[in-house]
């Protein structure tokens, strides 16, 4: 019987579930574009340079391995042939070397073709990296229950850093928990949490998102404890189209059992000055005060 060889484990940690996956077959060189999207730029210009240069040195071997190959090799060594690649792949031509030989320009030809290939590749993945929509959107670092009209109201703070006009932004906030199924089955269950107002046709500024603790909503009668019992995670999700762009912007946040702070407030961000212009304090974003403070300017 064939037996497989030790899988690979890779831990992916979102809020507080921590999961440990195996024989996900995620394999970099099956998904390269997707790689080249996930890492660091750090790691995908060492990426591109070390590709750059082992393709260099592969075609450097082959021109060495046929003396002739190429003429008026300077240096005339694996350092004179690895710079001739180098002057043949990015299409330089400065004409002191040259091919010598059926082979030489065989070989060239070749190299040419992948020269041509790998700068249209990198290029598309560079331009793919520059133009992902990204958006500047700050969220508070810790979410409030507080009573507002009479009701108990789950508070979230959204704030627009970029400053830009966002169209028809969209909300979705929704509760993550474990839960079981008799006595052995885990389940992870997602509940929606209805917002009082789910889209903003012009998201410029800030953005109190809300839900209403009421009977029928999932979070009626849960506590921190309650919360952190069941590994609960509240996800917000958020989108628009940037008007400058014309490109779709999406960014999420999700708060744990912890960050969820039942009897605060947030504090007051916008104040106006004595002439009568409004400011916005980013700054206060994530402060909090607790229900009955009288602190509601920093």
């Amino acid at each position: 019987m064939h037996q497989k060889g030790k899988s690979s484990i890779r831990r992916i940690t979102i809020g507080p579930f921590r999961v440990d996956t195996s024989d996900h077959e995620a394999q970099p060189w099956r998904d390269t574009f997707h790689f080249c999207m996930m890492i660091s730029w750090p790691a995908l210009i060492a990426l591109m340079a070390s590709v750059f240069v082992v393709l260099n040195l592969f075609f450097a071997l082959l021109y060495i391995a046929v003396p002739g190959s190429v003429a008026n090799l300077n240096p005339p060594n694996l350092i004179g042939a690895f710079f001739f690649s180098v002057e043949t792949i990015a299409t330089v031509g400065y004409g002191d070397m040259h091919p010598g030989s059926v082979y030489g320009h065989v070989i060239s030809s070749i190299e040419i073709f992948f020269g041509v290939v790998s700068v249209a590749v990198m290029t598309g993945i560079m331009f793919a990296r520059f133009s992902r929509p990204r958006a500047l959107v700050r969220f508070a670092k810790v979410s409030v229950v507080t009573p507002v009209d009479g009701k108990q109201i789950l508070m979230i703070r959204a704030a627009n850093c970029r400053q830009n006009i966002v169209m028809e932004t969209t909300a979705q906030l929704r509760l993550v928990r474990q839960t079981r199924d008799g006595e052995d089955f885990m389940l992870r269950r997602v509940d929606d949490l209805k917002l009082v107002r789910s889209d903003y046709p012009i998201f410029i500024f800030g953005w109190n998102l809300m839900h209403i603790i009421d009977e029928s909503s999932p979070l009626a009668g849960e506590t921190t404890e309650s919360l952190a019992l069941s590994q609960a995670m509240i996800n917000l999700t958020l989108s628009g189209t940037d008007e400058t762009t014309g490109q779709v912007l999406m960014a999420r946040h999700h708060y744990k059992a912890d960050e969820i702070r039942f009897n605060y407030r947030y504090r007051e961000m916008l104040t106006r000055t004595p002439d009568g212009v409004d400011h916005l304090d980013y700054s206060v974003i994530s402060i909090v005060d607790p229900i009955g403070s009288n602190r509601d300017s920093p």
